[in-house]
């Protein structure tokens, strides 16, 4: 550890944060209870700290740089860690409680959330997790759900939401299948293979026909509404589906196609309600699922399909 490179003060990286995430200083500023000029100069001794310029002003709004924003993610890890230290050191992280209800996809409820589930019960047990497996987007601002693992970030002014991976997404099919079959090579040979239907055909066909696979309604023979079951059913050599990497390389007996292909890129947004990230427990849970995404790079399990 280069002990001398870290000699920025955490009061500026805050005064930063919150800048950036309030979208001007003067909100900045309320939020943590400061004068405008005193958090303007934390936010300049920062910039002359690490040698970048952070913001840019566009009329009366501030813009951050690419230092700027490359800085965010780490800041906001930051933050989140130095939360989780006050709540260790005071004991407060197991006096958190209370339900928290996170919705995501079958697929991902069943198969990627379990260990940050556990590791959440262990930092906090007194918080219940109840996850909301759907494959609709369920309606967070009519509280359905505290938090939503989502594909597409929300338009809603009162929501918040963080970019926390993209995911790889590619066909995968059983070994069994393809040596019944014959492995396809190119994207065009895909159309005289069968392939797993997930929710609406059509729109499947919409999303892979523009990636080269001639497919039509024709090469939908089986399918089903539920993640979980078409990707089973794909796992018995039924025909091919599209799945997560993360899921799809360590399934046993399934492979990857077409390797030689880009894959599909899928961003993964993390929302809560504004108002309701402010809860210790919501908040708590929301930073340690974003974290996990981010050490794991792990994206949503689930079938790719628009939205």
């Amino acid at each position: 550890m280069n002990w001398q490179s870290i000699a920025f003060d955490w009061n500026q990286v805050r005064a930063f944060w919150a800048t950036a995430e309030e979208g001007s200083f003067s909100a900045a500023a309320r939020a943590l209870g400061q004068t405008q000029p005193t958090l303007g100069r934390q936010v300049a001794g920062l910039e002359e700290a690490l040698g970048v310029t952070l913001f840019e002003r566009a009329g009366r709004s501030l813009m951050l740089t690419k230092a700027g924003l490359d800085l965010l993610e780490h800041t906001r890890a930051m933050g989140a860690a130095a939360e989780r230290m006050a709540l260790t050191a005071s004991g407060a992280a197991q006096e958190v409680a209370g339900q928290v209800r996170i919705t995501a996809s079958d697929v991902m409820c069943a198969h990627m959330l379990p260990p940050v589930v556990a590791r959440i019960r262990q930092a906090a047990p007194g918080v219940e997790i109840d996850l909301v497996a759907a494959n609709d987007i369920r309606d967070l601002q009519r509280r359905e759900a505290d938090i939503a693992i989502r594909h597409v970030r929300p338009e809603q002014p009162d929501l918040t939401a963080r970019l926390v991976q993209e995911a790889t997404v590619r066909p995968y099919a059983a070994t069994v299948y393809l040596e019944a079959r014959g492995r396809p090579e190119t994207a065009a040979d895909m159309g005289t293979h069968d392939f797993i239907g997930f929710g609406d055909v059509a729109r499947m066909i919409g999303f892979l026909v523009p990636l080269g696979y001639p497919l039509t309604e024709a090469n939908f023979r089986v399918g089903s509404e539920s993640g979980v079951v078409a990707w089973e059913l794909a796992r018995q050599g039924l025909g091919i589906a599209m799945m997560v990497d993360d899921l799809g390389r360590r399934t046993p007996g399934m492979e990857a196609l077409l390797p030689g292909v880009e894959p599909v890129r899928i961003p993964v947004w993390l929302v809560t309600h504004r108002e309701v990230y402010t809860s210790k427990r919501i908040r708590l849970v929301f930073d340690m699922l974003a974290e996990f995404f981010a050490e794991t790079g792990r994206g949503p399990g689930e079938p790719a399909g628009p939205g």
